[in-house]
């Protein structure tokens, strides 16, 4: 059983319970769930962290940091946008309102706009089809779109290949996706933790998450691409300004990492897989080590001597094994597998606030959510993985729609 220790990051949330639970990424057992808030939450006051690293929060009167206060709300599936997906994992809107989806199994893009479904075709999705190895949690993963799209019509994808797992970029035309580049190689891949994100940050850059590929000391190597943040790019290289330079690191330790997003301030975040004991949701700043295989959750006194960044907020395993994220002006949302729901970690003026479970017991499995541009969520369901249990017009595609 790896440590766990008393939190020490200032003005965080950590929402710790402990399970002993298989080593897979999302394969426990389901325990009931309820309750709008996180049951059993406690907060765990800080000392000495960075202020930069969460907000200050408000101080009580021993000198510790209190979670902030942020009102509750509503959350309702306002349209069923697609029906009849496979193992859909990755999701990303085009400038005109389409919508991009990866088959992870089936190794298939799709548009989907209109109430219809279309499979992309072209000498790229012919690529994928062919050259994509389907093991477990690899396969077809993440998709991005090109920040300059209207100009390049660049789409870029993460997937796994008979050498490990690539990033690929090519250009998508209509339904038709063109020749594919690879610009990242030889990602260590295995059944499980194979990462899988792919994102464009604020700065321009493609920042593509890693697992650890079922080997956990690779998560502490820099040398290795495992257990990864990684900035790079669009062509590939390493990202100036990383804190290596010329290598693609932005931060390490990670277990496995499935969610990437933004706030409007700038703060970086990244939902992350945990094994026995604490999912969690982290806050990303350039050459942060979070600990893994080390740690597990927030961590010990040597943990923080170690320079471990902790988490800004823990889950028991049962209740997240969070995937994809999304950042709106006023919360973090977090897609739970194995919780069957939405996570929503309020954002506050100073740091984050309690987190609220939504969607509670009506999707299942839930793989991937993302803010629109007209500022609904956009939500994947999962349950054609191989572990969950299908409806009739599973896997599906979903708007979401959140009031207060």
């Amino acid at each position: 059983m790896r440590s766990t220790r008393t939190a020490r990051v200032a003005g965080v949330v950590a929402v710790a319970l402990a399970l002993a639970a298989c080593g897979g990424d999302d394969d426990r057992a389901a325990e009931p769930t309820g309750g709008s808030t996180s049951a059993g939450a406690t907060t765990e006051p800080a000392e000495d962290a960075p202020t930069d690293a969460a907000g200050e929060g408000d101080t009580g009167e021993d000198g510790d940091r209190t979670v902030p206060e942020v009102p509750l709300v509503t959350a309702d599936v306002a349209e069923v946008v697609a029906t009849g997906l496979a193992a859909p994992w990755g999701l990303a809107e085009l400038p005109d309102g389409a919508w991009l989806v990866t088959e992870r199994d089936d190794r298939r893009l799709l548009r989907v706009t209109d109430g219809s479904t279309t499979p992309v075709t072209g000498e790229g999705a012919d690529d994928l089809a062919e050259l994509t190895v389907t093991d477990g949690e690899g396969g077809l993963l993440g998709v991005a779109v090109s920040p300059t799209f209207d100009e390049d019509g660049l789409v870029f994808l993460y997937r796994t290949a008979e050498g490990g797992n690539q990033v690929l970029r090519g250009e998508l035309q209509g339904t038709r996706l063109g020749a594919l580049e690879v610009i990242l190689d030889a990602v260590p891949a295995a059944a499980t933790h194979d990462g899988g994100q792919v994102a464009f940050g604020p700065d321009g850059h493609l920042y593509v998450s890693t697992g650890d590929a079922g080997s956990p000391r690779l998560a502490q190597n820099p040398d290795s691409l495992a257990g990864k943040i990684l900035r790079i790019t669009p062509d590939g290289s390493a990202a100036p300004g990383n804190p290596i330079p010329g290598s693609p690191l932005w931060s390490l330790g990670h277990r496995n990492v499935q969610g990437l997003g933004w706030s409007e301030d700038g703060r970086m975040f990244a939902s992350e897989l945990g094994q026995n004991t604490a999912d969690e949701l982290n806050l990303v700043v350039a050459g942060g080590n979070y600990g893994w295989p080390d740690v597990e959750g927030v961590g010990a006194e040597a943990s923080t001597a170690a320079g471990f960044v902790d988490p800004l907020v823990t889950w028991d395993t049962a209740e997240a094994s969070p995937s994809g994220l999304a950042v709106t002006g006023e919360g973090v949302y977090l897609a739970a597998l194995q919780g069957e729901r939405l996570w929503r970690v309020p954002l506050a003026a100073q740091g984050v606030g309690q987190p609220q479970s939504l969607l509670e017991g009506g999707t299942g499995r839930v793989r991937t959510v993302v803010t629109g541009s007209d500022g609904d969520l956009y939500v994947l369901t999962s349950t054609t993985d191989g572990r969950g249990e299908p409806g009739p017009d599973d896997d599906r595609l979903l708007r979401v729609t959140v009031d207060d």
